[in-house]
């Protein structure tokens, strides 16, 4: 078995951190989450709560292919929240990735990062219509949403549960980026990447109508209403293929039993 781990520069409790991942599998450590795809623990490492993420074992394809052609899902998340944070974007702060491989592939991998308690997520807003000053908080959403846009990140899970939000003093609010192996970096993003990119968020037409206000507000060139009806587009055009996956899903369970 070949391990590969890197740290965040800086990091010095790297030895703990080795063991807490080494012990992943054990009691140690407290469950996070349901860990329906992957499952996360957090450790207690002085006054630092660690969040340690392992990812679900690839399939055999993807064991070969995590060794000789793409990057893990630790080791991309761990990069990808290193540029985030250069180009000040909030992310959970990165500590280290570990991959173990034998002769065939990859066999497990693991991400760790400072853990962050907050007081909700972008799903609260779409849940809970009467969330506390929540048209406040959509909008300062879609103002980081617009920021991210233009320093060209794509966030290919933009999703309810990926954003978490903190508030601060005065209604201000910071959002921070999760679950980050799917990116993608561009020069200048495109008006049809920029409006697929809320395709996830919300299946809401009055949700989807204050995120177009607001992002008219930074996007000079399209108008709100053009920005409103290709947001719109986009949302529908997603929540139809979710819709029709999860009947073909139903169909093969069905067949199955």
């Amino acid at each position: 078995m070949i391990k590969k781990i890197k740290f965040s520069e800086g990091f010095k409790e790297t030895n703990k951190v080795f063991l807490f991942i080494e012990e992943f599998n054990t009691s140690v450590g407290r469950l996070f989450g349901n860990g329906d795809r992957n499952k996360i623990k957090l450790f207690e490492l002085e006054e630092l709560t660690i969040n340690i993420k392992s990812f679900k074992t690839p399939n055999l394809i993807n064991k070969i292919a995590y060794k000789n052609f793409r990057k893990s899902k630790a080791k991309r998340s761990f990069e990808f929240a290193t540029i985030l944070l250069e180009r000040g974007i909030g992310t959970p702060k990165p500590i280290a990735y570990l991959e173990n491989f034998n002769w065939l592939g990859l066999q497990d991998s693991y991400y760790a990062s400072e853990h962050l308690v907050t007081e909700l997520t972008y799903r609260e807003l779409v849940q809970l219509p009467n969330y506390p000053d929540g048209d406040n908080i959509l909008r300062q959403f879609t103002k980081f949403t617009f920021e991210l846009h233009e320093k060209g990140i794509e966030f290919l899970d933009h999703s309810p549960g990926n954003t978490l939000i903190k508030k601060q003093e005065n209604n201000r609010y910071d959002f921070f980026l999760v679950d980050l192996n799917r990116m993608n970096f561009h020069d200048n993003m495109t008006f049809e990447q920029r409006m697929k990119n809320f395709s996830r968020l919300t299946p809401k037409k009055e949700m989807i109508a204050v995120m177009s206000n607001e992002y008219s507000k930074g996007y000079k060139e399209k108008s709100e209403i053009e920005i409103f009806e290709k947001m719109w587009f986009e949302t529908e055009d997603f929540q139809e293929r979710f819709a029709k996956k999860k009947r073909l899903k139903k169909k093969l369970k069905f067949w199955k039993s």
